[in-house]
């Protein structure tokens, strides 16, 4: 089991920048995939980043060059610096971690990029 408990989200203008956190509750060394996944208003959930134990990174197309995903193994947490921040970013961002056959979800941070 691992609770994953996300900050950093609120109000930002379009062109800002933003930094979540997402910090786990045990040690995410053993955790092959953590990633991030937003869902706007009537809109399916959807991955945004993913970074694997080795480092390795995906993105989507749409964040590609604006978000960039992390992991600090030692203090068990995940970023994602979000730049260049545009309205359509606005949604509830949701932090995961893929353990084998299990996945554990945090309970999500708002952002919202509005001028």
């Amino acid at each position: 089991q691992v609770q994953l408990v996300e900050s950093g989200g609120g109000l930002v203008q379009p062109g800002g920048s933003l930094r979540l956190s997402c910090a786990a509750s045990r040690s995410i060394s053993s955790i092959y995939l953590m990633g991030w996944y937003r869902q706007a208003p009537g809109k399916q959930r959807e991955l945004v980043a993913t970074i694997t134990t080795q480092g390795s990174t995906n993105y989507a197309d749409s964040v590609k060059g604006r978000f960039a995903i992390s992991r600090d193994n030692a203090n068990d947490t995940v970023y994602l610096q979000m730049n260049s921040l545009k309205p359509e970013d606005t949604a509830v961002y949701y932090c995961k971690a893929t353990r084998g056959a299990f996945a554990f979800w945090g309970q999500g941070t708002q952002v919202t990029v509005s001028s």
